[in-house]
């Protein structure tokens, strides 16, 4: 298996060839290998080796032999150092796997790598001090996003057909918008993040994954969703397995098109059309479209997002080694201040934040199925744009720095709803364009069917990144 030949295939069908007999899962690991060499000398995207050999995987899963990467954002493989992208955390190794891990290996993924991330995951750019930028495959001094910017680089160069990422304010949708992916942040308490947290940040933080098709977020949905032992809540069941929405029948859905950011903030005309491209090939497909969007408190999210930014630091805090200060980006440094400054007062102040948006968000869903939204408020930015070591930042000026560029992802983890970014238009620099599509709590079926739906309509599988491996 050549590289042009391997690049071009998404996870389901690598996993056909091999399960066909076409070609083996050492010729797929092989051609994984020298295509994640190729891509990480240009893009800088991984924050160690490749790992040799790959981590212990099930031979029999439903993604069997399908490369894979998982991301430095905490512990997550027992025995894989990480670092969430500081200077201030040498030598540190996950001592067992998360749940969602384990549900990784018994998918049979083949994991190869672990992938850079910003320093604390709080940036929507992946620029560590540590590592350095990780460039965008669809021009080499533009940001692939953040927090997940090293998976999504890898995923949209062919490195790997699917990565592990997270979200706690649009670190999956983000990374996919700037990297032409399928981005699909899922519904709180969908995947779960056990056996060592119960509410990632407050409940604001969802891990899953980062893909090139919708079909590759259904199958690897199916394989890693529901409740973990002991989780506090999770989210209600699929009535069916999320591969069979892809391709289903939607029915007519009331779908709302929002395009002003929230936070009062510019957004590129670009952004807004592609969003309302959407809305208008929905409409041809006999869906009720219209122009709308949920009202609520932007102060309310932002003060659900110092809490959120608070039970960042705070793990960090109360880990048995804190780590040093001085080692710490700048931004970083602030997120430890207010960590050590908030009280119980504070905490509860944001928890009442965070269930004002709530309610204000699922009350617009009683009345509409989808909302459709930009991903990103202006296009990726080049390096050195957001700059996480500036000393001029506090926390609340960090956060709304990053409100400028992403005005439009952080409510739906606020709110807990599941929402998908998809790549859906191209701007004239040439860079992808993504388009958010959110749905009412528990509905991930429904965006689903109607992303494989736009996957038709509006297809990118053809689109490749001029770094891409397939173009080596």
């Amino acid at each position: 298996m050549d590289l042009h030949e391997y690049a071009r295939y998404d996870a389901v069908g690598l996993r056909d060839l091999i399960k066909a007999g076409e070609v083996t899962a050492a010729e797929v690991e092989t051609a994984a290998r020298q295509a994640l060499a190729l891509a990480d000398g240009r893009l800088n995207a991984l924050a160690l080796p490749i790992f040799t050999p790959a981590l212990d995987h099930a031979a029999d899963g439903p993604l069997a032999g399908v490369p894979f990467l998982i991301k430095d954002h905490g512990p997550v493989a027992e025995g894989v150092p990480f670092t969430l992208g500081s200077r201030a955390l040498p030598g540190v190794v996950a001592w067992r796997d998360t749940d969602l891990m384990t549900r990784f290996r018994a998918a049979g993924l083949l994991t190869l790598g672990l992938t850079t991330v910003p320093e604390l995951c709080v940036s929507f750019t992946t620029e560590p001090l540590r590592y350095g930028p990780v460039r965008n495959p669809w021009h080499l001094g533009t940001s692939a996003g953040g927090s997940s910017g090293g998976a999504a680089a890898l995923v949209a160069a062919g490195a790997v057909p699917v990565a592990h990422a997270s979200d706690g304010a649009g670190s999956i949708r983000i990374p996919a918008a700037c990297c032409g992916l399928v981005g699909l942040k899922p519904s709180r308490g969908r995947v779960t993040s056990g056996p060592d947290l119960g509410e990632p940040m407050l409940g604001m933080a969802y891990e899953f994954a980062l893909t090139r098709t919708v079909r590759d977020t259904a199958v690897l949905l199916d394989a890693v969703q529901g409740p973990g032992v002991g989780d506090k809540y999770t989210a209600p069941p699929p009535h069916r397995p999320y591969i069979e929405e892809v391709g289903a029948d939607p029915g007519r859905l009331r779908v709302a098109v929002h395009t002003t950011s929230w936070a009062g903030t510019w957004v590129d005309p670009e952004m807004a059309a592609a969003a309302v491209r959407t809305g208008e090939a929905l409409a041809a497909a006999g869906h009720i479209v219209t122009e709308a969007g949920p009202a609520f408190d932007w102060a309310d999210l932002v003060r659900a997002a110092m809490g959120e930014g608070v039970a960042i630091a705070s793990t960090l805090l109360l880990a048995p080694r804190v780590p040093d200060e001085s080692l710490m980006e700048a931004v970083s440094r602030q997120f430890m201040k207010v960590a050590g400054e908030w009280g119980a007062l504070d905490l509860l102040a944001a928890l009442d934040a965070q269930n004002r948006v709530t309610r204000s968000v699922a009350a617009f869903f009683t009345g509409h199925d989808l909302l459709v939204t930009p991903a990103l408020g202006r296009p990726p930015v080049p390096h050195g744009t957001l700059r996480q070591d500036d000393p001029g930042h506090t926390m609340a000026s960090w956060l709304a720095t990053l409100a400028e560029h992403g005005p439009f992802t952080q409510v739906f983890n606020v709110t807990g709803q599941p929402a998908i970014s998809l790549p859906l238009g191209h701007g004239r620099d040439g860079l992808p364009i993504g388009v958010q599509i959110a749905a009412a709590y528990g509905r991930e079926d429904l965006l689903l069917r109607v992303a494989a739906h736009l996957e038709r309509a509006m297809p990118w599988r053809d689109r490749t990144p001029p770094a891409s491996v397939v173009n080596a």
